[in-house]
């Protein structure tokens, strides 16, 4: 501890116990009649030091973390509080001074933070090597599908162009079937990667593009797609199959629920369910029958199978209704 005197020039120290010149290596001739200010150096916080000042010059009382130096020019973290000592009439006659040695406490301090910098450091390089390998990452999803759907398309033009010389009206139509379903992979890849999350496939909006594509494709003015669909997602990895499932059970509702010349209404619905996402196709025309039956049933079965989905099919009397739970998630 320390006693100054700010009644004298430059508030020297009049007082310094034994503790304070050990721990400074002063002898208390080289102490006594000089400011404090010898213990600072060229890593004093000058801050530090301008707040010191305030508030001697205030006559307050502070608590404040020094660098310090000692005679032998080593350094030691030195937390000083002062306080005046004021006589009856309230005026400060000596401003009393304690040190704690606090470098261990404060080298402790010191390396945390230098540690936590560190880290964050690390962690924000490490950041930054993950966003550009998913970077990286992104734009190869994005060539590959750019590509298949290259491969898609010339595939499905292949197709077409096939069809138009075949005479044959079963196997013709066998080969739109095919091209319907190429169309409907297509449309898959043109969708998967329009959103932020390539990980997860908008069932909704697929599956108003597909039935506007079937729609089309068939030809039925008379027959109307009443489209219910909430939004629903379910992973990318499923996409293709669900794809497919859904071509084929619009495509044979808009073929046979309804024979030429009767009209109709088809509803197609997309809900999420729990933990599944629903997709229901109903019509009010003739109800299962052998051609419903046929290839594109058996398609949906074994790829419901892939998707671990549960498929129904009831008559809806009338009429028929199929419905399929996709997981959201892949299993």
């Amino acid at each position: 501890m320390v006693i100054t005197s700010p009644f004298q020039d430059d508030d020297p120290i009049v007082f310094a116990n034994d503790a304070f010149l050990a721990l400074t290596g002063y002898a208390e001739e080289e102490v006594v009649g000089r400011n404090c200010r010898f213990l600072q150096g060229p890593e004093t916080d000058a801050r530090a030091v301008e707040r010191l000042r305030r508030s001697l010059a205030a006559g307050d009382e502070l608590t404040v973390e020094l660098l310090n130096y000692r005679k032998d020019g080593t350094t030691f973290w030195n937390c000083l509080s002062v306080s005046p000592v004021q006589d009856d009439s309230g005026r400060v006659i000596y401003f009393f001074g304690s040190q704690r040695d606090v470098t261990a406490e404060k080298q402790s301090e010191i390396a945390l933070i230098q540690s936590s910098e560190g880290l964050r450091s690390d962690v924000a390089a490490r950041t930054a090597e993950l966003e550009a390998a998913l970077a990286q990452k992104t734009a190869l999803l994005h060539e590959i599908d750019h590509r298949v759907k290259n491969n898609l398309q010339l595939i499905s033009s292949l197709m077409l162009l096939q069809s138009r010389r075949i005479t044959d009206d079963k196997a013709r139509q066998a080969l739109k079937s095919m091209l319907e379903r190429v169309t409907a992979v297509a449309t898959v890849h043109r969708r998967l990667f329009q959103g932020d999350d390539s990980q997860r496939f908008d069932v909704a909006d697929f599956v108003r593009d597909l039935a506007g594509d079937l729609a089309l494709t068939a030809g039925r003015d008379d027959v109307l797609l009443d489209l219910d669909l909430q939004p629903a997602a379910i992973a990318a990895a499923s996409a293709a199959p669900f794809a497919l499932v859904a071509n084929e059970l619009i495509s044979n509702a808009l073929r046979h629920a309804y024979p030429a010349g009767r009209g109709g209404r088809i509803t197609v619905r997309v809900a999420p369910d729990g933990e599944a996402c629903l997709l229901s196709v109903t019509d009010a025309g003739l109800g299962l029958n052998g051609a419903a039956k046929g290839f594109g049933l058996t398609i949906v079965d074994l790829l419901c199978r892939q998707l671990h989905a549960e498929l129904t099919t009831e008559q809806a009397g009338p009429g028929h209704r199929a419905r399929v739970h996709v997981p959201a998630t892949v299993n």
